[in-house]
């Protein structure tokens, strides 16, 4: 099955209890023992509280000394040494009580680290334990069998049960409904048709199904995340020891300071006193601390840092270079406009060529094929299909023989002005015709992701100061992706040696981020001082060049990522300057005698704890972004949905504005315009008017004020009264339109059309990219 067995569940608990146990049980024992100490004390057997606080000290010197002796014998000096030498010296002069409290505040130090690192590392940890390690496999004679995931291979046939981990990505046979929260950081419920891809590390949240297994275990995206998230808890045990790095200064610093107290004043608990203010058991791991926390909460939001050091780069950035195709955009194409010639019918031509394209695995055949199978139109079974690698697909569909993809022969006049708007538009053009010539074109486009334009300012919002993006596309294309999302700089038809080249310039000159999807890019991604590679596909999320990896398809994640790491940078350097610069401040005054051990034990304790719990603040804190309610949110899809119906009569409204241009005597046109008008008034005006009652002021919240949505009120106004222009025209005609009213008609349909296309645009943009569903619209 996709979980671990069920009896074994219950071991974690335990596992976690005693876990818990093994870091306080040492701190609340030496506890007891000094505060039984000073029950002697204050009770006059003094000499008995001695004795305890001493064999308290002894107790807590005999393995700090050990560690360090290890330590020296590896060649490694670390500011433990501080404390053994604190230890030994109250036990010197005599210190006993001082030596206990350090003694209590070297296990705090330790208990605090321990608490601080299982607590920041918690959700790496819950990705490694909710692996799953089996799977259920139907077997050839109709019965299910039990099976170590490695022995999954692709186009096995699995029953995922309900609460059971999907082992492997792969294809539902059947609906089913997923719990994503664990690979893409959203806790909503999210439902699955049959036929829809869906990725290993999702929870069954409803009952079961069966999956078309379409990668191993090993190539899987949980796998890839595991060894992320592996590789990141492996690589904190030297990290939590950062305090180690400052060792080679503030050890000498120390033992000068601790020396000259004693040489200018003759006592020896001077230099006792100072050792015990140095003493920094948890004071310099606040870095480390404030750091781990950033990568647990990163992996919340479905980013998977490697370790430490790239947050921390992540953090310092400036320059942050993008790949175009499946980051900027979608990555996957979609079909924006049919054309048809002249009397031809647009579903018609949609539906012949996704007929012929079922049979096709290339991408535009699976675009096609979706967007008429949105549309709810009937698809027919091709035969005789045989499909030429760059020119195309032939099929016989209801009796006429159909070609999808090139344009053969001479091309009508009407075919020009297609390749014409294509190439404007920077849209691909697939011809669909018959045997007796073409019948239309489908316009595909690659479309910018709704988030894009929002992510790069919120990306800008927190420090990155250059944009760039880069892309082996065509010039027209990539400039006019650039200008929708707001970049600075786009450089185009860029090869992936050129792309690893400028990436190693705009290196040289800041710290850089490099976004691709971590495949062609990978070069470039290896020149970035962090290389983040997009989008949740086993290849990508165990892609060795990258640094970072988006577990979830959504770019707004990036600037998640980026607020967080400059958040948990900020928390780790205020931590350490303050500690820091109150150690000094209290061995200074150590040094000049105001300070005895006893004092500055407990002083440092106090100062080790309140920085520790300073730097556990980067769990918490540092993102712009707003939540959305979940009323907003249900809001957000319905009007979401229904911007796919908007585009239908979008297509209606050109198609027939194009007619009017064209052909203003057709007597076409009459009912044309009729049937446009009617779909706008019962379509377009009731959707913009609900967003007006129920949408826009859901919106106030999460967008700050009800001023965000005042532009687009106004576009609903205009929208209206090009409504009622055309509405007005068609109350004095009787089929064809008259020349004198041409212009006219021809400005409120254009004016619609391109009023309407704008507004969409801006609502996708700036209001459903606020919902965070998994990446942009299909429609």
């Amino acid at each position: 099955m996709g979980t671990e067995p069920r009896e074994c569940v219950p071991e974690r608990p335990a596992r976690a209890r005693r876990a818990v146990t093994a870091e306080w049980a040492p701190l609340a024992l030496l506890t007891l023992a000094v505060l039984g100490g000073a029950a002697l004390w204050f009770a006059g057997a003094r000499g008995a509280a001695d004795l305890i606080w001493a064999a308290v000290t002894v107790l807590a010197l005999a393995p700090a000394a050990w560690a360090v002796l290890r330590e020296l014998w590896r060649r490694q000096f670390g500011v433990d040494v501080i404390a053994v030498l604190a230890l030994l010296g109250a036990l010197l002069v005599r210190e006993y009580l001082a030596g206990a409290v350090i003694a209590v505040m070297v296990a705090t130090g330790r208990a605090l680290e321990e608490y601080a690192r299982r607590r920041a590392t918690r959700d790496l940890r819950a990705l490694l334990e909710r692996a799953p390690r089996q799977a259920r496999r139907r077997t050839p004679d109709g019965g299910i069998e039990v099976v170590a995931l490695d022995r999954v291979a692709a186009g096995d046939r699995l029953v995922v049960g309900p609460g059971d981990v999907v082992p492997v990505d792969g294809t539902v046979e059947e609906a089913a409904t997923l719990d994503e929260s664990v690979v893409t950081g959203e806790s909503r419920l999210v439902g699955r048709a049959a036929g829809e891809q869906v990725a290993s590390g999702v929870v069954n949240a409803g009952a079961g199904f069966g999956l078309r297994a379409s990668r191993n275990a090993a190539q899987s995206t949980y796998a890839g995340i595991v060894r992320l998230a592996g590789e990141a808890t492996a690589r904190k045990a030297p990290m939590v020891r950062l305090a180690d790095r400052y060792a080679a200064a503030f050890v000498p610093f120390t033992l000068l300071l601790a020396g000259l107290a004693w040489l200018l004043s003759g006592e020896f608990v001077r230099a006792v006193a100072v050792l015990v203010v140095a003493t920094p058991c948890p004071l310099l791991l606040a870095t480390p601390i404030a750091v781990v926390s950033g990568l647990s909460r990163v992996a919340r939001r479905g980013v998977l840092v490697r370790d430490g050091g790239s947050l921390e780069q992540l953090g310092r950035a400036r320059t942050l270079l993008l790949d175009k195709t499946g980051t900027l955009t979608a990555g996957r194409p979609r079909a924006a406009e049919t054309v048809v010639a002249p009397g031809g019918d647009r579903d018609e031509v949609l539906r012949l060529a996704a007929s012929v394209e079922q049979l096709s695995p290339h991408v535009l055949a699976t675009a096609l094929v979706r967007q008429a199978r949105e549309r709810g139109l009937p698809l027919a079974e091709p035969t005789g299909v045989t499909e030429e690698p760059g020119r195309g697909v032939t099929g016989r569909v209801d009796g006429r023989t159909v070609r999808v993809g090139q344009l053969d022969g001479e091309p009508p006049p009407w075919a020009d002005r297609v390749r014409e708007r294509a190439e404007l538009s920077g849209r691909s053009t697939v011809w669909v015709g018959d045997e007796r010539g073409p019948l239309g074109a489908i316009l595909l486009e690659d479309p910018v992701r709704p988030d894009a334009r929002r992510t790069v300012r919120r990306l800008r919002e927190a420090g990155l100061t250059r944009l760039v993006m880069v892309t082996g596309d065509r010039p027209r294309t990539a400039r006019q992706v650039a200008q929708v999302v707001g970049v600075d700089d786009v450089i185009a038809r860029c090869s992936p040696g050129e792309k690893a080249d400028r990436v190693r310039a705009e290196a040289a000159r800041a710290v850089t981020v490099m976004v691709g999807d971590g495949v062609n890019d990978a070069p470039a991604l290896a020149e970035a001082h962090v290389g983040v590679a997009m989008g949740a596909t086993g290849a990508t999320a165990s892609a060795d060049v990258a640094d970072a990896v988006l577990t979830v398809d959504r770019l707004d994640r990036l600037a998640d990522a980026v607020e967080i790491a400059r958040y948990a940078r900020r928390i780790a350097v205020q931590s350490a300057t303050v500690g820091m610069g109150l150690a000094v401040l209290a061995m200074l005054v150590a040094a000049a005698g105001r300070l005895p051990p006893v004092g500055g034990a407990f002083l440092q304790e106090g100062i080790d704890v309140l920085v520790i719990l300073n730097a556990l603040r980067a769990l918490g804190g540092g993102l712009r972004r707003r939540d959305v309610p979940p009323h907003t949110r249900e809001l957000l899809d319905r009007y979401q949905r229904e911007h796919g119906g908007v585009r239908d009569v979008l297509a209606r409204l050109r198609d027939t504005a194009d007619l009017v241009a064209t052909r203003p005597d057709d007597p076409a046109c009459g009912p044309a315009l009729r049937d446009v008008h009617r779909r706008l008034t019962e379509e377009v005006l009731p959707h913009e008017e609900a967003e007006e009652r129920q949408l826009y002021p859901a919106l106030a919240g999460p967008l700050g004020s009800d001023e965000a949505t005042s532009t687009m009120s106004r576009a609903h106004v205009e929208i209206v009264r090009l409504v009622e222009r055309i509405g007005g025209h068609l109350a004095t005609l009787d089929g064809r339109v008259p020349a004198d009213e041409a212009p006219d008609l021809l400005a409120a349909l254009y004016g619609l059309d391109a009023v309407l296309r704008l507004h969409l645009a801006q609502e996708e943009e700036d209001y459903f990219s606020l919902n965070p569903a998994d990446g942009p619209s299909g429609r």
